[in-house]
């Protein structure tokens, strides 16, 4: 999998804006948690979709932009957690073990 870093808040705009054409997903982890790195893994492991992209947001270091997504998508702030971007709205958003590749791909197809 090619994660892109989300590291600053103007890239936020660029995935709403770039949702309209194709997918975008938002995985925010938490370094210090061990069901996190589970569910990287899990991402990770999977055969990666093509016309996605997958942002990784590491939200121990950059915690002021996760809380951002979580205003500017209208979700509740949890950890780990997956958000699918289509339209310029988030579609789908799952947490903790319920993040998987089929499920995140089953809201594509929904």
């Amino acid at each position: 999998m090619k994660w892109i870093e989300l590291q600053e808040p103007g890239q936020l705009e660029e995935i709403r804006t770039k949702s309209y054409n194709q997918p975008q997903v938002i995985f925010k982890h938490s370094t210090r948690c061990s069901i996190s790195s589970m569910a990287k893994s899990r991402l990770e492991n999977a055969e990666t979709p093509e016309g996605i992209e997958f942002y990784h947001l590491d939200l121990i270091r950059f915690r002021e932009l996760s809380n951002q997504v979580a205003a500017d998508f209208d979700v509740w702030h949890e950890s780990p957690q997956v958000l699918l971007i289509e339209n310029g709205e988030c579609s789908y958003d799952e947490s903790h073990i319920g993040i998987t590749m089929p499920n995140l791909l089953d809201q594509l197809r929904g």
